[in-house]
């Protein structure tokens, strides 16, 4: 049973974690005012006549694996006798 002690710091932190996300994700009282200044706010906001900015498009990526291709060389009538070291 002692060699399982190692997980009791990551089981509380795991807990805490869990309780916090609890907390801060409650129901609030007021949600429902929030609701109607928002609703208001993006009507405002869609009602104005603000030019539509647009990010620009990205380049066009071309697909490389990383692997240089060499253009083809030209065929010598005569092979080579001798060995090449690559």
């Amino acid at each position: 049973m002692e060699i399982l002690l190692w997980l009791v710091p990551a089981a509380v932190v795991t807990t805490a974690a869990m309780v916090w996300a609890a907390w801060v994700g409650r129901d609030q009282s007021n949600h429902d005012e929030d609701r109607v200044r928002t609703a208001a706010r993006l009507g405002r906001a869609l009602a104005s006549d603000r030019p539509v900015r647009y990010a620009p498009r990205p380049a066009p990526h071309t697909e490389s694996n990383g692997v240089a291709i060499r253009p083809p060389s030209t065929v010598d009538s005569e092979p080579e006798t001798g060995r090449r070291a690559s």
